[in-house]
Order: structure tokens, then sequence, then C-alpha cells
């Protein structure tokens, strides 16, 4: 996900500061990657020196100076553009299973112990993830973050399914 994309769609809301950028992206991107404050300042800077954002004031509140951006015309335009995109589908057929099965079968290793293995971890994370679709003091936001996880998961507990059913054929290719 791109950092410069989310500041721009959060500071299309109204003008904020880094501080109130980094706990929104929190809590509007529940179970998103984290991200630093100083990946929030750093990007702000870029994106001000871009002309996508612009200093709309500095305020203290009796506590530090905080830096509130605003987007700029050229900056509505970009996350305009951007939201408006097709996000391409993946675009390689090979991900991180799969390598490890067919690198498992090079090495000499089992590749049903790493499937076995693989599958306790996404049983795991599905347990955690439900969990948190029955909280009842969860968001919205935070359901549909789980829906989503839970989603792909299952896609990649039925690939390691298959995978195990045609580990007999893959032994022959590589051997």
């Amino acid at each position: 996900m791109s950092i410069p994309h989310i500041l721009l769609g959060l500071l299309a809301e109204r003008p904020k500061h880094g501080y109130e950028l980094k706990r929104e992206h929190d809590e509007r991107l529940p179970g998103a990657k984290p991200v630093a404050y100083g990946q929030v300042y750093s990007t702000l800077q870029r994106l001000e020196r871009d002309g996508l954002v612009a200093v709309a004031e500095t305020v203290s509140d009796g506590g530090p100076e905080r830096t509130v951006y605003r987007l700029t015309d050229e900056g509505r335009a970009r996350i305009r553009a951007w939201l408006g995109e097709v996000e391409p589908p993946a675009p390689y057929v090979s991900g991180a299973l799969f390598t490890r099965v067919v690198l498992a079968l090079v090495a000499g290793e089992d590749p049903q112990l790493y499937l076995d293995r693989q599958r306790a971890a996404h049983l795991a994370r599905m347990r955690e993830l439900t969990a948190v679709k029955t909280d009842p003091d969860r968001t919205t936001a935070r359901l549909l973050a789980a829906d989503h996880a839970l989603l792909h998961l299952d896609a990649d507990l039925r690939w390691m399914d298959l995978a195990a059913r045609r580990l007999a054929d893959l032994t022959k290719e590589i051997a």
C-alpha cells in the first residue's frame, strides 16, 4: 500500500498534522501494517516538496508545535486519479507458499511438513480473526479487515490442500 496515497486520502477530509494522520491511519485501516511516525513526517515532506500538500498552519495548543498540512489542488487531483485506478490482480502466479513447497523438494526436504506447519499457523490466525468478528465493540472497518484477511487465508488453505494432493506428481517433475 502506498503511504503517500493513504496520507493524501486522509487529508482529503480536512487539514491535519502528522500525529493525527498516524492515529487515523491506525484507526481507519485496522489490520494494516503500522506506519511509523518518522515515515509519516518524511512522506509529508516529500508530498510538500512535490506540491501535493502545503502547510496550512502551525499550532502549539500548549504542547509541542504541530505543523498542519492541507491538500493542494494538485494533491486532490492525484488522490482522485489514484482512487479511479483499478488495483491490478496479482501479476505473478508464484507466491511464498508455492515457492517454499518447490524449494523444499529441491533441497531434499519434506514439503508436507512445511504445509502442515503453515496450515497450523493459518488456522491460528483465522481463530484470532474470527474472535475479532464476534467482538461486540469492533468497528465496521475492523470487521471488513478481518473478513478480507479470513478470505485470503481460506484461499491459501484450499491451495495447501491441492498442493498436498499433487505433491507426488510435483516430486516426479522436480526429480
